[in-house]
């Protein structure tokens, strides 16, 4: 009976935490892409989907969702199997196993929680690259952020290299 009273909130504890994880992530480009010049809304709309699919298909054929839900529900089953063998190897018995199985979960859905979310992010970004390297092909346009300016070089001292001390010997000549 006891072992019941210390399984029932190492449960709802490990639940708690196994729902805090789940996020809800978009299963399309979080990206933003424009019709080419001169090209039709039909046009753009056929590509879109050919580019998602083709996107979808290159990151294995996942979302950032499924990604995530199986790195959290890995990192879960891993913490689980390795505190259950801590458990009995330190105690030598099943409620030991038991207990070192509670904290395993624990701890391996507090670590699945972040390996989640990064392994959600990555796909999610993969996702997006392939998207856009498809749209840009069929000749659409993809908006960059910042201030990118490309006309005119840039200069050594432009970036804060200082020159050369004077008297210093000549470059080597090319080869």
């Amino acid at each position: 009976m006891r072992d019941n009273k210390f399984l029932r909130p190492v449960g709802l504890i490990a639940g708690a935490l196994l729902l805090g994880a789940c996020t809800v992530l978009p299963t399309v480009p979080s990206v933003m892409v424009l019709p080419g010049t001169g090209q039709s809304l039909e046009s753009f709309r056929a590509d879109d989907a050919y580019c998602r699919e083709y996107a979808f298909v290159l990151n294995g054929g996942k979302t950032a969702d499924q990604a995530a839900r199986q790195s959290a529900v890995t990192s879960a089953a891993v913490g689980t199997a390795v505190g259950a063998a801590a458990g009995a190897a330190i105690g030598g018995n099943a409620q030991g196993a038991a207990v070192g199985a509670g904290a395993g979960l624990l701890m391996g859905s507090a670590v699945g929680t972040d390996t989640a979310r990064s392994s959600a992010y990555g796909t999610q970004r993969q996702y997006d690259n392939a998207y856009i390297q498809c749209m840009y092909s069929k000749g659409h346009r993809v908006p960059v952020p910042g201030n990118v300016s490309y006309s005119k070089p840039v200069k050594a001292a432009d970036v804060g290299i200082p020159p050369p001390p004077p008297g210093s010997p000549p470059p080597p000549p090319p080869r």
